[in-house]
């Protein structure tokens, strides 16, 4: 036997060894996640308790601490007492915010807690070891599609309802901006933040309303900010809105689709259940001691009429 291969034996014995002990190894996983402040982040509270109680179950030797926060400073507090007094091995992270949360999150990976970031991507990447998230790329370039095609050759007024400062909404929005330019008749008239939060959508569709008196087309981007751009549509009684496009598929969107809302016509998904799968390759890699992929990314699809059903989830809280 040759000195490599016995050197190559070696090393794979050696990984061997270390994955079967963290296997054996009690794995304490954190999960922070934004407070239920909108439909979407309730669907995300509640695919992470789903998940915590079956990976429990299917992983003995790990344990599951989910937390919840209002906002950036309260998370940022909360995962340092994960790993100072919970102990953490690995921390399963969707960020209220991208720039407040990179450095705190940083500190814990040099610290060897393993990082998995959901969603709302970090100002660096290299604070975290794997990313899952939506694909949000897709996300604005299938509204935008959707959108321009709609308008066709005639083209028309569009507005844009933003999310949050983030790297999550910096994308869609590019994505989106990039896909209607390609039809040279769509005019954007202006993009401004409704927080994915329905009474600020509400407020700024009023501001639009009041603006401009020739409106085609709005991309709300949440379906949380549909609701409150569609109920200042309907006090103001304006008819030239032909569509108005949200994302990420609550079931109340889905539903008005179904049922033939003249207004809703498609709808973009973005699954608050990511946070399961991104909880369920974690565990699995910690307990098994084997890799995970540096970026798992779930693609956005239309929904139509066509298909709405596939999508339509009522018992869901979103």
């Amino acid at each position: 036997m040759t000195t490599s291969t016995v050197l190559r034996l070696t090393l794979l014995t050696a990984a061997l060894t270390a994955s079967s002990a963290l296997a054996q190894t009690k794995q304490i996983i954190g999960v922070s996640i934004p407070s239920a402040d909108h439909g979407w982040t309730a669907g995300v509270v509640y695919h992470a308790n789903q998940a915590k109680a079956q990976l429990q179950k299917l992983y003995p030797t790990a344990q599951i601490i989910v937390k919840t926060a209002k906002d950036a400073n309260e998370q940022a507090n909360q995962i340092q007492d994960l790993y100072t007094i919970n102990k953490i091995t690995a921390l399963v992270i969707l960020p209220q915010e991208s720039a407040p949360l990179t450095r705190p999150i940083a500190n814990l990976k040099a610290k060897g807690v393993f990082i998995t970031v959901v969603d709302r991507g970090l100002s660096d990447p290299k604070a975290q070891n794997a990313y899952v998230a939506g694909d949000n790329n897709g996300f604005g370039r299938v509204a935008g599609d959707y959108i321009s095609a709609q308008l066709g050759a005639a083209g028309g007024n569009v507005v844009v309802l933003r999310g949050i400062t983030s790297v999550v909404d910096n994308q869609r929005n590019a994505a989106f901006q990039a896909a209607i330019k390609k039809n040279a008749n769509v005019k954007l008239l202006d993009s401004r933040y409704g927080n994915w939060n329905r009474d600020d959508a509400f407020k700024v569709m009023q501001d639009y309303l009041t603006r401009f008196p020739k409106i085609d087309a709005v991309w709300a981007a949440d379906d949380d900010m549909a609701v409150g751009v569609l109920r200042a549509i309907q006090q103001a009684g304006r008819k030239d809105i032909k569509i108005v496009l949200g994302g990420a598929g609550m079931k109340e969107m889905v539903k008005r689709l179904i049922d033939g809302d003249p207004l809703i016509k498609a709808n973009v998904t973005y699954p608050p259940s990511m946070i399961a799968e991104a909880m369920r390759l974690t565990v699995e890699s910690r307990v098994k001691g084997t890799p995970l992929a540096a970026s798992t990314i779930i693609p956005s699809v239309l929904i139509t009429k066509a298909n709405a059903s596939k999508y339509y989830f009522p018992n869901s809280p979103f």
